[in-house]
């Protein structure tokens, strides 16, 4: 075994030696310029490592500056003052009387504009670009309606006057130029509820080629003070910024209600959002390109002052359906269903005086479900006048509820 091993040793060692008899011939400068190359090329890429990695720590200490820096505080500019000042409204406090940064020239301010404070709410340090408030923005009908004049049935008159004082104008505005008037800025529709004033907007919205922004009165009134005053303020800016445009108002009596002497602080922050839809309507801005909608199921309960000519100049009754009209309006509804040969719509017409076109709509449904209970693939006359009969149970039920909590408040 050892003799082995001495004979292996012996046999590497010669042929070590006649690798480095084989080279010996190089000169010696070669190998060392070739470690050189090496050892440049290495440097070369270290250099560039050491770069990116000096790169990245930039970008993760910018990051974590940005994370640990205090949030800036949104103000609207008031006033600009002398001496560098501006007085400005904090949306986190009352008014205030801030020092203008050495970068921001003070020139270039001006009442209304949307600056940023810093953390301690002293020092204007940027100037903001002009936003829409998201609220506002939500408000806009993106996607049409798919209901025009045509699925409206029993409202010629009121559909003919929606046309000539909204539509006709934003369409064809050269028109009320050539004669020398000015159309309506507003239209008030009233009635029972059911009877398709909401139907009636929806069908403008289609009709017209302009942006359609829908309100419901309840979302104006705010817990904050003069919040309520400023959504409004901002729904017809961004409306006669996009003009044409539309503004539908539904349940206008939510914030239009007749104002009183006495009140709680809620109903004083509800009258100063009247106050600014009044300002908007009849203010001097113009509102050519701008018209307004509003709906309510109680006009006994308005202001006086939104009913004056020159906000809401039209007053349109959107009353309950007559004979004529409910044939028309079950002749819509029913057109979009399969229906048996022996329905007679006259008689179905008879059975429903009193009837809104809700309740109208509403019976065509209850039919088509006795239908499918049944298993069967068309409505029978049966099936409507088993509807017609639960509608009533359901709104005579709905009026004694009414009537009795009515007793009870008594």
């Amino acid at each position: 075994m050892l003799k082995a091993l001495l004979v292996t040793i012996s046999v590497s060692v010669s042929n070590a030696g006649r690798r480095k008899s084989s080279t010996s011939t190089t000169p010696p400068y070669i190998d060392l310029e070739e470690q050189l190359r090496v050892l440049q090329e290495r440097v070369r890429m270290l250099t560039k490592i050491n770069n990116d990695l000096r790169r990245k720590l930039d970008d993760v200490q910018r990051e974590v500056y940005k994370l640990m820096s205090p949030p800036l505080i949104e103000a609207t500019v008031l006033e600009v003052l002398d001496n560098g000042r501006a007085v400005v409204k904090s949306t986190t406090g009352p008014n205030l009387v801030v020092q203008i940064s050495k970068d921001i020239d003070p020139s270039t301010l001006r009442p209304g504009m949307v600056v940023a404070l810093n953390n301690r709410g002293s020092t204007i340090v940027e100037v903001l670009p002009s936003r829409v408030d998201p609220m506002v923005k939500a408000m806009e009908v993106v996607e049409k309606p798919g209901i025009t004049f045509k699925d409206i049935g029993g409202l010629e008159s009121q559909i003919r006057e929606l046309y000539e004082v909204v539509v006709l104008p934003l369409k064809q505005p050269e028109l009320f130029k050539e004669i020398g008037i000015e159309p309506p800025k507003g239209v008030l529709l009233y009635g029972p509820p059911g009877t398709g004033k909401t139907m009636l907007a929806k069908a403008v919205a289609s009709e017209s080629d302009a942006i359609f922004i829908r309100i419901v009165a309840s979302e104006l009134v705010n817990k904050f003070i003069g919040e309520g005053a400023r959504i409004v303020r901002e729904v017809f800016r961004y409306a006669r910024r996009n003009a044409p445009a539309v503004i539908f108002i539904d349940e206008i009596d939510g914030i239009g209600a007749r104002r009183a002497d006495l009140g709680t602080s809620g109903d004083r922050e509800v009258q100063r959002t009247l106050l600014q839809l009044l300002a908007e309507m009849d203010g001097f801005d113009p509102l050519s390109n701008v018209k307004v909608i509003a709906a309510t199921n109680r006009l006994d309960l308005l202001d006086p002052a939104l009913l004056r000519p020159g906000r809401f100049d039209r007053i349109i009754e959107v009353p309950l359906p007559d004979y004529r009209a409910r044939v028309e309006i079950l002749k819509i509804h029913l057109g979009r269903t399969k229906y048996a040969d022996n329905v007679d719509i006259a008689k179905l017409a008879s059975m429903t005086e009193g009837f809104s076109g809700a309740d109208l709509k509403a019976v065509v449904v209850e039919a088509g479900f006795y239908a499918i209970r049944e298993g069967r693939r068309e409505i029978s006359m049966r099936d409507l006048v088993r509807a017609v009969e639960k509608v009533k149970k359901r709104g005579k039920s709905e009026r004694e509820t009414k009537v009795s909590t009515t007793s009870t408040h008594i």
